[in-house]
């Protein structure tokens, strides 16, 4: 058996054999080309040193002589304020090239004839150092190609011969060397160096860790380059210095170039960078916006290339710097420095997705100052409308996430915050409709299946899903939406509602909240159902939709809650606006039956108000106004005569201010239904006639009907209550500071004693 192959051979022969042949082949032609690439240059070198004579040499080797005097006898004073070119290193005489008579060449030999370090640099600022030469160009042309060839092969060599495709790359972390790369533009005489001749000055030096300490001389030196000159060689200077302000309480701070030796230092240094790196950029590589809104670079030119590092690295550090920042006017400055970077950044997703996510924590953290929210906000907003779709689709995703996270803990205190979340984020989807719609359409059907898994798969947990603030303010937020962008009042290109392309969401997201704030149709939570009706509302009044509020408004005066004789409280009034459930103290008390009298009176009128100039507003109040009056009888009836074994029945709430508070709410209601038969009798078209019905009375305000202006006067009555728990608010949040302030003092005292 040992003179036969193994199983496992003849089965690499019969598949794979023929394909490594070709691979190495391949990898062979590749090799051998890079070879002639270097005999060829090598060649060269030596025909241009045979056709120079020996007078020549002689000349060349005694300036070079001279010039070595010279910088020997020159302090560094002196060199930094002369214009010379630097001295060519000596070089050492070959007769032959090893490669050229071996035939093999080393990696080492490959890269640095292909780099040529002997080579002079392109000094003008445009170029920024390129160091890009054909050869590499050719060689990753073809590596690109085969890549895209054999898949296969180009993986092979990654693994195996990585530093073959590695050929003459760049990366971000060598933009720590940008600065030294650069020369002098041309030969300037003692008296005529710019202020970018002069970047670096004579007191920085290095410290303990081999970095350069950041002097208020430097900064205002690299502020006169960039201001005056625009000098590109400046903006590397100060990229790499704020790289380093960013990252001081970093692990790897040792790693930059440079030091922050003071807080004075820091603020100049990010000041300087924030203020005048943007405009540097527009000046090199200026941004045109067309009248459609429509951002255009060159960013196939070879100065935004060039360019690349430094704006990866600058914004790098922004991202990092709004991490860490806590100082409000720091953090808005920050943000404001980006408006004119966000064009640049457009071609860096990952860049842009870690720039995004740090924006949406800033604009969804409700303990952020609203000025720095709004700031980043309007950051946001720039991104939206200059960004292509697939960035709006991810970035809307992005925002949407945010405002469900940040509103999780919702209360007094937050709510005016998270108001300002929701009305902010509403103005977003109306950018581009169609992308709004894509993203509106996936989040409101998962509301839905939330909202299906709680009823069909019941579990005694399973409600919490839905009861919860995140999926209120869901309901709420997509309710702003639609009623913002479905609104022919405010959006004067909108002839009607349905021509919105957000219009078809509305139908879905009326049944998943009708169907909410029925899930659990008990006293307890109440509150919630109030809060999805004021959504609903909403809707009813921006897209001129009927939503039939009334039964689920009904169904609370019939509960317990609103027939029974209440228990006497002394608890104070709730807040229904920043609760979702009713502590279990305040079931069957006064101060719970007062608060929801108020609020059902003000839901029906409010629901009833939308539809008070309407032909049908008559028919429409009927069948709730009969309940209504019911409800009023049924609650009248002080005692009752019936004996039923000896004891004596009582009846109603003995609530007189919730009675009579109904009682006017019905007479309104029945006030205005006389009112609009009386402007209808002379009417001629039918109810078939749709452009006749809604022009009836629409020049008519809806104040001067009898419900409009009762129904503001419940406005102003809900607006001094408001005012009125407000102060509370602020009183308590007072206290608390105040108490929260005290107690370190008293820890400290106790620690003395």
């Amino acid at each position: 058996m040992a003179g036969q192959s193994k199983k496992a051979t003849k089965k690499f022969e019969k598949r794979h054999l023929k394909d490594t042949l070709e691979k190495r082949k391949d990898f062979a032609k590749i090799k051998q080309r890079h070879q002639v690439k270097a005999k060829r240059k090598a060649r060269n070198a030596k025909d241009n040193a045979k056709a120079s004579d020996n007078e020549e040499d002689s000349v060349r080797q005694n300036a070079q002589k001279r010039t070595q005097d010279k910088f020997s006898e020159m302090s560094v004073d002196q060199f930094f304020e002369g214009g010379f070119e630097l001295p060519e290193p000596k070089k050492l005489k070959s007769t032959a090239d090893p490669a050229s008579i071996t035939g093999k060449r080393k990696r080492e030999s490959e890269d640095a004839s292909v780099d040529n370090p002997g080579s002079s640099m392109n000094d003008n600022e445009e170029d920024l150092g390129s160091h890009t030469e054909n050869g590499d160009e050719n060689h990753q042309e073809d590596l690109d190609a085969l890549a895209a060839k054999d898949p296969e092969f180009y993986k092979y060599l990654q693994e195996n011969d990585a530093e073959l495709l590695d050929f003459g790359g760049g990366d971000l972390a060598e933009v720590d060397q940008l600065s030294e790369e650069e020369k002098p533009q041309k030969k300037r005489t003692k008296n005529k160096d710019t202020v970018a001749d002069k970047l670096v000055p004579d007191e920085d030096v290095e410290d303990e860790d081999g970095q350069i300490a950041v002097t208020t001389t430097t900064i205002s030196k690299w502020k006169s380059a960039m201001t005056g000159e625009h000098s590109l060689r400046a903006m590397r200077q100060v990229v790499l210095a704020f790289r380093a302000a960013a990252y001081v309480n970093a692990d790897d701070v040792k790693n930059h170039k440079y030091s922050i030796p003071s807080s004075e230092v820091y603020h100049q240094l990010l000041v300087l960078a924030l203020e005048h790196t943007p405009s540097v950029l527009q000046h090199h590589v200026p941004v045109k916006e067309s009248a459609t809104g429509k951002i255009r670079i060159a960013t196939d030119s070879k100065k935004f290339r060039t360019l690349t590092p430094l704006l990866q690295s600058h914004s790098a550090a922004i991202v990092h710097l709004l991490e860490n920042l806590s100082d409000a006017s720091t953090i808005k400055k920050t943000l404001n420095s980006l408006l004119p970077l966000l064009p640049y950044l457009l071609s860096f997703k990952k860049l842009l997705r870690s720039l995004v996510k740090g924006l949406v924590d800033i604009w969804s953290d409700t303990s952020t100052a609203d000025p720095t929210r709004i700031t980043a906000f309007l950051v946001i907003r720039r991104l939206t409308v200059i960004s292509d779709a697939s960035i709006r689709t991810a970035l809307l995703k992005t925002v949407y996430q945010g405002l469900v996270k940040g509103s999780r803990i919702t209360n007094p205190h937050t709510l005016p915050a998270i108001n300002l979340m929701k009305n902010s984020a509403a103005e977003l989807w109306g950018i581009d409709r169609e992308i709004g719609y894509t993203t509106g359409f996936v989040y409101i059907r998962q509301l839905a299946v939330h909202l299906r898994t709680s009823i069909t798969q019941p579990t005694k947990d399973s409600y919490k899903q839905i009861y919860n603030w995140q999926y209120v303010n869901s309901l709420d937020f997509w309710s702003r939406v639609i009623s913002t962008h479905c609104n022919p009042a405010t959006d004067t290109a909108l002839k009607t509602s349905s021509d919105s392309a957000l219009h078809p969401l509305l139908y879905p997201l009326v049944q998943i909240t009708l169907g909410a704030l029925r899930l659990i149709p008990t006293a307890t939570y109440y509150p919630l159902r109030f809060q999805l009706t004021r959504s609903l509302l909403r809707l009813s009044r921006a897209t001129a939709t009927y939503i039939p509020l009334a039964p689920s408004l009904l169904e609370v005066f019939q509960s317990v809650e609103m027939t029974k004789p209440p228990k006497p409280s002394t608890l104070k009034p709730l807040d229904f606006s920043s609760i979702l459930r009713v502590p279990k103290p305040y079931l069957r008390t006064r101060t719970y039956q007062d608060g929801l009298g108020e609020q059902l009176v003000e839901l029906m009128a409010e629901s009833f108000g939308i539809w008070a100039k309407h032909i049908a507003f008559p028919e429409l109040m009927l069948p709730p106004a009969v309940q209504l009056k019911r409800w009023v009888k049924t609650v009248s009836s002080s005692s009752s005569d019936n004996i039923s074994n000896g004891a004596k029945a009582k009846g109603g709430n003995k609530n007189s201010r919730l009675k009579s508070s109904v009682t006017l709410l019905v007479q309104k209601l029945e006030s205005n239904a006389r009112w609009v038969e009386e402007k209808r009798k002379n009417v001629e078209y039918g109810p078939s006639n749709r452009e006749g019905v809604e022009s009836f009375l629409r020049d008519t305000p809806v104040e001067d009907t009898p419900l409009g202006s009762f129904l503001e006067g419940l406005r102003r009555k809900s607006e001094e209550r408001e005012k009125v728990l407000g102060k509370a608010r602020e009183a308590e949040r007072r206290e608390r500071t105040k108490d929260e302030d005290k107690r370190p003092e008293m820890e400290i005292e106790e620690d003395d004693v």
